[in-house]
């Protein structure tokens, strides 16, 4: 079992066996969100349980803020209530027999401290004050799973666990909770490992990935740095794959309704944004939407077309038309996903200069 960071924040090293199934894992978090992504079955929750004291590894160290909460080889397990842990379940598991209100009195009353957030600001957070009267079996899936992250807050935790919190609603819900995720992680002052095995919420949310696969830790490092990785299986293939970038707003053209971003990768173009000259944010460039060339193109209506070099190819698989590669424009790489007959007529390769026509950017945050 590899020994994870020590220090401030959350440092976990994890050796256990379920049955036919092995988890050895460490890895270490350092504020912001964390997210544990791979595959259904790769050991992701089993990872959380642990942080959480819900499983007792049979091996196995877990230090947050320099407490040790778990420590095998001193026998050493603190007790789920007494770590100041907040959890937030794929069902929000609030109590039936009590409104909005009382749910969250109900977290609050579970504080072991008196500082941290207030009712009113997670209030005010989470967007939940006309729910404050309703019960559970009134509110949609989106609003019972703020209400939980409501609670969990008010017990003024220290740590923040959401074991794939958005896998039971659906793309509507989705879309309703995700900014409200985003303040939290914004506002919330509070770290969270954030458990999924959908790429788009990691890398809208996330500031750093872990990836688990069969049970181990494969990549782990800068969302932006571990999306680009051709050799993270976990990642290839899936239909978000793609880069991250970060962007900053450089001009609006509001005749053509277009703001321009200047990016590590070179400048992109994107519809008009309402937000200042200066602004940051992030990019996402699914590796579906690039397309490239041998020669920059003319006479084209793609607007955002950068100058770039193919550093890595990925592996090709017979059964599988398209195989993917990584561009290196400017700073930043693009993952680019072709079919295998376009690669092999281009003559592709490392080292080959190409420009790379980006057909749309989904914004992060």
């Amino acid at each position: 079992m590899s020994e994870a960071g020590s220090g401030g924040g959350l440092s976990v090293a994890v050796a256990h066996r379920q049955g036919a199934f092995r988890l050895e894992a460490a890895f270490a978090a350092e504020g912001g969100v964390t997210a544990l992504f791979g595959r259904s079955g790769s050991g992701k929750t089993t990872l959380v349980n642990v942080v959480g004291g819900l499983v007792r590894p049979d091996r196995g160290r877990v230090v947050l803020d320099g407490e040790t909460l778990l420590d095998t080889e001193a026998r050493r397990f603190v007790p789920p209530h007494r770590r100041r842990i907040g959890y937030v379940f794929q069902e929000s598991r609030l109590f039936p027999h009590l409104n909005v209100r009382g749910n969250l009195l109900f977290g609050r009353r579970l504080a072991q401290v008196s500082d941290g957030i207030g009712f009113d600001a997670v209030v005010e957070l989470l967007g939940i004050a006309p729910l404050l009267g309703r019960r559970p079996a009134g509110l949609s899936g989106g609003e019972r799973q703020r209400v939980a992250i409501g609670r969990a807050l008010l017990a003024r935790p220290r740590l923040l666990l959401m074991d794939e919190p958005l896998a039971a609603l659906d793309e509507a819900r989705k879309a309703e909770i995700l900014p409200f995720l985003e303040r939290l992680r914004d506002l919330g002052r509070v770290p969270i490992v954030y458990v999924s095995h959908a790429l788009a919420e990691v890398t809208r949310l996330a500031d750093r990935i872990v990836v688990l696969e069969e049970g181990r830790v494969v990549a782990s490092g800068s969302v932006d740095a571990v999306t680009a990785r051709l050799d993270v299986a976990p990642l290839r293939g899936a239909r978000e794959a793609g880069a991250v970038l970060a962007a900053r707003i450089e001009a609006h053209d509001p005749a053509y309704a277009l703001t321009r971003l200047s990016t590590a990768a070179g400048p992109l173009h994107v519809p008009l944004l309402d937000r200042p000259v200066g602004a940051r944010l992030r990019l996402r460039v699914s590796a579906r939407d690039v397309t490239l060339s041998l020669t920059r193109p003319e006479g084209t209506s793609a607007l955002n077309i950068l100058a770039g070099v193919v550093a890595e190819m990925g592996a090709q698989v017979p059964e599988d038309p398209t195989a993917e590669l990584r561009v290196e424009c400017g700073d930043a790489s693009l993952v680019v996903r072709l079919t295998r007959r376009s690669l092999a007529e281009m003559g592709v390769r490392p080292g080959l200069p190409v420009f790379a026509a980006v057909k749309t950017v989904a914004l992060l945050d």
